[in-house]
């Protein structure tokens, strides 16, 4: 099997977020006790300043936020270099949106680093926050 081209392996990274992206925020919306299978059992996850780890607690942690509802106005991922991820197959994501928590509109950004496990992508990392308007 032939390497891919850089032009290649950045247009299927690009695809790839945006369907894990969809998936996630269903699941986050819609089915958040399921969560915990998105995540790899020793991921983390940084949500406005706190610092999770573990797909357990990544998902009990969540299950306690309030609702939500989230419209992505942008996805971009790229693929990590193998060099730097010991060859195994790894995405950067960034998201950007609004979310709805307690009815309320707020703007965010999140970062994953998704890697490839048994056929399935897995959130290794995954950093999100709240938008603030600075004056």
């Amino acid at each position: 099997m032939e390497p891919k081209d850089e032009k290649t392996a950045n247009a299927e990274a690009v695809i790839t977020g945006q369907e894990f992206v969809k998936k996630y925020y269903e699941v986050l919306d819609k089915r958040r006790h399921t969560l915990s299978k998105l995540y790899l059992e020793t991921g983390t996850l940084v949500w406005n300043g706190n610092s999770i780890t573990g797909n357990e607690a990544i998902q009990a942690f969540l299950e306690q936020l309030p609702s939500s509802s989230h419209v992505i106005w942008s996805v971009d991922a790229q693929p990590l270099p193998d060099v730097a991820v010991a060859q195994q197959t790894t995405l950067l994501v960034a998201v950007g949106g609004q979310v709805r928590l307690k009815n309320i509109p707020r703007l965010f950004q999140q970062q994953f680093m998704l890697t490839a496990q048994e056929n399935k992508w897995k959130v290794v990392s995954d950093c999100f926050r709240l938008q603030e308007i600075v004056n």
